[in-house]
């Protein structure tokens, strides 16, 4: 039987926490009495979880899908497999990490039910997180809304649920630096937030520490902006325009007779100042070329090593 409802949750080394997630979705999903399904993406996690989610497939044949990637490929992609491979009408993208309580599925169900397309959950409080994480969270969502050209709600994650015609405009597209939450605004239709409170993680590690934040944040800026490459321009002819005045200000002061900030001191600065306006640019550049690269490459974005699916199910 065709799911009604699909959750997808992505998986890396949850050994910990995956089978009281999947209790909890299977208790929410039970009580709503319609078909569903359960999309579990092991991104090449290395501890016991990919034997843990085999067994809960084992357990619950009719409700649980498994995907193996061939290796790790990273939570934006792993997410992408989930949508690909979802079969229901609404589509609930959650972490398995509990931090996002399953429970709050039914309140986007009900929400998706009055007509609307995109219902993403908003984080109103945040238990058990540092104020540097807050800090770097909230600085997070502020840079992408000033430079990016879609409008991502603040405190918004990848928690949240997709109709169907969503999920279709989704897997056409295929670029291969997936800034998933900012996907989804710039498709449109109607969308809608439900206020929740986030938990504290209790068993496991986080899985977006500040490098991978910082990554995901330019991820995002150069898939959604060009004003970077703006930037560049403008701060090549601020470089440009100080030089200038700065040379006409030099000849005054030999024409009067007199020079002052002259000395090899001055042209260091100068040289190090536009020298590294270089480098920022050159760097600026090289990010969009390389994602460039990446694109015409044509590589599939995600490789699964096996699925574990029912046999009567149909496929995509």
């Amino acid at each position: 039987m065709k799911p009604r409802f699909s959750v997808v949750a992505p998986i890396y080394n949850e050994e910990s926490l995956v089978e009281e997630f999947y209790r909890r979705v299977h208790a929410v999903m039970e009580s709503l009495g319609e078909p569903w399904e359960l999309v579990l993406v092991d991104d090449g996690s290395h501890d016991r979880s990919p034997d843990l989610l085999d067994q809960l497939h084992a357990q619950d044949p009719e409700h649980v899908v498994v995907l193996h990637f061939a290796r790790n490929f990273g939570h934006q992609l792993a997410i992408t497999a989930g949508m690909d491979y979802a079969r229901g009408d609404a589509v609930i993208v959650i972490d398995a990490d509990l931090q996002d309580p399953p429970e709050v599925i039914a309140d986007l169900i009900a929400k998706w039910r009055e007509g609307y397309e995109v219902v993403y959950a908003v984080r109103a409080e945040r238990e058990g997180e540092t104020w540097f994480k807050l800090f770097t969270a909230n600085l997070f969502y502020r840079l992408i809304q000033i430079l990016t050209d879609v409008t991502i709600p603040l405190e918004a994650g990848d928690f949240r649920l997709l109709d169907r015609r969503v999920i279709e405009v989704l897997r056409q597209m295929r670029e291969s630096h997936r800034f998933v939450r900012g996907m989804v605004p710039w498709i449109g239709f109607r969308q809608t937030g439900v206020p929740y409170k986030r938990f504290a993680r209790t068993a496991g590690e986080s899985k977006y520490p500040f490098h991978k934040m910082f990554r995901l944040a330019l991820d995002a800026v150069t898939g959604f902006s060009l004003l970077p490459l703006k930037l560049a321009t403008w701060l090549g002819t601020v470089a440009v325009l100080a030089g200038l005045i700065l040379a006409l200000i030099l000849l005054s002061f030999r024409l009067n007779g007199s020079a002052p900030l002259a000395g090899q001191g001055l042209t260091a600065s100068l040289v190090l100042f536009v020298g590294g306006i270089q480098l920022w640019i050159a760097g600026i550049l090289g990010e969009y070329l390389g994602r460039i690269y990446d694109e015409v490459r044509h590589r599939p974005l995600y490789i699964v090593r096996e699925i574990k699916r029912q046999e009567n199910q149909l496929t995509n």
